[in-house]
């Protein structure tokens, strides 16, 4: 069969055209291919890095609620639109925290109660409560007929006491609300806006104490006093220096044994200026704690940072060698005992004898910490400083309560 010259010439055309795109398409394989390689290799480049910073944005904080927090991420907060009784447990006690404080903690209204977005801790008498001469004839039992009455601390007669011998029952009610059963927390910034009261011998406390006494009790498992202050005007100690309301410190507590704490090693105070105490406005009050240091501010100026040396809490208390250091076992020993949760409280104390209102303080108090009748002292001198009172004005206000990761 002759061949047709014009289909076989179109048909070697078609052979290179053929050919010729086979060797592109190889080509571009070959570069796709390439491309695809460095391509991949820049994403797999992207997730190591986004999961580097993924890792770098988990918070080292840790709650009860749960969870895993970036940094910034708020664990817990109360603005006070109610006074929500789950969140904050009251204290019902008369134990004094140990210090033999005149107050009778308990829950009621006329002590702990919200209005327009304000928690209020105000302090009453507690004759206003049970009958006039109670607190010198009367019988005090804390031990209420519901779950939610029951007294919450027996130490130091803190469940009954009694009006009898010249020996008197605590003449002041107020109120110590906790979140024992509701957060605590590990590592946080703590924030904390509160207007602190006036009025003689009055005790203020935004602080914290451990979940669990992991290392014992006190002072071995840490306490945290975010701020304290006195609620006189003026008090002046024997340096001359106002330690009343135009003062307001931040302690850590922690030793081996009761009495060997460290406090000294970790107390800041910071003063007003002169005749303008704390009391006159809201301030913030914080706590910056991670797993290296605790820093205190008040409206964000530094009032002290506790970062601990290499042989952490015992290092930094001098504690002798020949007692038992109850952190050796610690998973993190430079910041034991704090490094285990911690949960909030709020409160309004008055008086005590403790100390923390010393005795040569000018002016005078009407007791004495190592007298035999601290009450019946205090309470004989209330036409002195029950008019110091002033309504509201001698209640701690908060605004709001807030702990976010860090």
């Amino acid at each position: 069969m002759p061949i047709n010259r014009r289909y076989a010439s179109s048909t070697l055309v078609s052979s290179s055209f053929v050919n010729l795109v086979k060797r592109y398409i190889v080509i571009i394989i070959i570069m796709g291919l390439t491309v695809f390689g460095i391509g991949l290799v820049a994403v797999l480049a992207l997730a190591a890095v986004a999961q580097a910073q993924t890792t770098s944005n988990v918070s080292i904080s840790t709650s009860s609620v749960g969870g895993v927090y970036a940094p910034g991420d708020v664990m817990f907060e109360d603005n006070f639109d109610t006074l929500n009784l789950a969140t904050w447990q009251h204290e019902i006690t008369m134990s004094g925290g140990g210090n033999w404080e005149f107050q009778v903690y308990h829950n009621h209204r006329r002590n702990s109660y919200v209005r327009d977005g304000i928690l209020y801790i105000k302090p009453s008498l507690t004759n206003d409560m049970y009958g006039e001469n109670f607190v010198e004839t009367g019988v005090l039992n804390l031990d209420g007929g519901s779950p939610a009455d029951e007294c919450t601390n027996p130490s130091y007669y803190g469940c009954e006491r009694s009006g009898a011998g010249g020996n008197i029952i605590n003449p002041i009610m107020s109120a110590r609300l906790r979140t024992l059963n509701s957060f605590s927390f590990t590592y946080g910034k703590v924030q904390v806006r509160a207007k602190i009261p006036s009025g003689d011998w009055l005790w203020p406390a935004i602080w914290m104490l451990p979940l669990r006494n992991q290392y014992g009790t006190w002072p071995q498992s840490g306490e945290v006093d975010i701020m304290e202050s006195r609620g006189n005007k003026k008090l002046f100690n024997s340096d001359g220096v106002n330690i009343g309301c135009e003062q307001v410190a931040s302690t850590l507590h922690f030793g081996p044994v009761w009495n060997m704490n460290g406090y000294e090693k970790a107390t800041h105070a910071l003063n007003s200026a002169v005749d303008q105490g704390w009391n006159g406005d809201f301030h913030v009050y914080e706590l910056e704690w991670t797993n290296t240091y605790l820093k205190f501010s008040v409206d964000g100026q530094l009032l002290g940072n506790v970062a601990p040396p290499a042989g952490g809490f015992w290092e930094l208390g001098g504690f002798p060698d020949n007692v038992e250091n109850p952190w050796v076992g610690a998973e993190n020993r430079l910041m034991a005992p704090f490094d285990q949760p911690f949960y909030l409280m709020l409160n309004l104390a008055t008086g005590g004898t403790n100390g923390y209102f010393p005795d040569n303080v000018t002016p005078a108090k009407p007791w004495r910490n190592d007298g035999g009748n601290a009450f019946a002292d205090f309470w004989g001198a209330r036409n002195a400083w029950y008019p110091t009172w002033n309504g509201e004005d001698s209640a701690m206000q908060v605004d709001y309560v807030r702990v976010t990761a860090v």
